[in-house]
């Protein structure tokens, strides 16, 4: 739950900002885009003399073009004096791709509130709102908009529910508590539109999707160690016409395999290798394994990026990129020459 002194700090900087920029973190999922237009049209209704700016540097995923608002997000912003920044769903500065180039975002020349439920955040601003225990991060926005008396009506309650059923597999996964059916009774009635939702993200696949999700599931692996593994490469995306969004959701399909302790699926996007990991057994931590490779997330769904290319030998591995490998952070730790597709017993949470 949130702690009231939060919530009244969080009022505080909205009464006195003139511009509000809300940004989400890179390659934005469902629950990244719904807390990102949710929030945003909360706080056009409440402080209607504020204007409010919709950023994330990667375009909305086509998925979710029919929620309402998501025309207007924006990849490049002019940041100005006066702005109060809102990251939503962002564990750490470098998952929004603006520490490089606007490092001033958290240095504290902006005042800035951050919402999320990863339990690896940073808590990189002026207030950081992070409830590990929630299931999304809309979940969150909910709770502070009833918080702070603000109403949700039906376009609102859409965005907001559609983060709440993407992050919790259209309440599948074991992440979906009594707090997460309380919020989508809560959602519902405000008027989400739920069937709206569930034919968008859940009944609706274009073929480049099924092409690219035939490839991962034909690569499926299974390793001594009890993972199921697979593997995307350039080539896949370019074959199959699909983009980097179509990937998502794929991880499920691999992570369905029985008797696995956990499943992996690596995706070359340029010069980076992404790892996505997934589990279903409570005595397997993947967020731990994800930190191995300076990634995180929650228990039994994490993920990575690394420098790097991937290489198809017996098993799949990530070698590094020459400048990563010139480093000295690099010669210490090394982890792009681990052989991903073979996680040993001793990697940190595979206990």
């Amino acid at each position: 739950m949130l702690v009231k002194h939060d919530t009244d700090r969080v009022r505080d900087l909205l009464a006195g900002a003139q511009r509000i920029v809300c940004v989400c973190h890179r390659n934005p999922d469902g629950d990244a885009i719904g807390a990102l237009l949710g929030m945003g049209l909360l706080v056009e209704r409440a402080l209607p003399s504020c204007s409010v700016v919709f950023h994330c540097l990667d375009p909305v995923p086509e998925t979710f073009h029919f929620l309402p608002a998501a025309q207007r997000v924006q990849q490049t912003c002019g940041w100005r004096s006066g702005d109060l920044v809102l990251f939503l769903d962002s564990a750490e500065p470098k998952l929004t791709g603006l520490h490089e180039t606007h490092p001033e975002l958290f240095d504290g020349t902006y005042p800035s509130i951050v919402l999320d439920h990863h339990p690896t955040n940073t808590r990189f601003g002026t207030v950081n709102i992070i409830v590990d225990g929630a299931a999304s991060t809309c979940e969150i926005v909910v709770q502070l908009a009833d918080a702070l008396s603000w109403p949700i009506d039906g376009n609102i309650a859409t965005c907001l529910l559609t983060g709440v059923y993407t992050d919790t597999g259209g309440l599948l996964h074991s992440n979906t508590t009594t707090m997460v059916y309380r919020t989508v009774a809560r959602l519902l009635r405000s008027g989400a539109r739920q069937q709206e939702i569930v034919r968008a993200v859940f009944r609706t696949a274009r073929v480049s999707t099924l092409k690219l999700w035939g490839r991962v599931l034909e690569k499926i692996s299974l390793t001594p160690e009890g993972a199921a593994v697979s593997a995307v490469t350039e080539g896949d995306f370019r074959a199959t016409g699909a983009g980097y969004s179509d990937l998502t959701g794929a991880i499920d399909y691999v992570n369905a395999v029985p008797g696995m302790r956990f499943s992996l699926i690596l995706s070359q996007r340029g010069d980076v290798v992404k790892g996505s990991l997934r589990t279903l057994r409570d005595d397997v931590d993947v967020s731990a394994m994800a930190g191995r490779f300076k990634g995180g997330g929650h228990r039994k769904a994490a993920g990575f990026s690394l420098h790097g290319t991937l290489m198809p030998e017996v098993r799949w591995k990530v070698v590094e990129s020459p400048e990563d490998a010139q480093s000295p952070s690099s010669q210490q730790s090394s982890p792009s020459l681990v052989s991903l597709a073979s996680v040993p017993e001793e990697w940190p949470g595979a206990s």
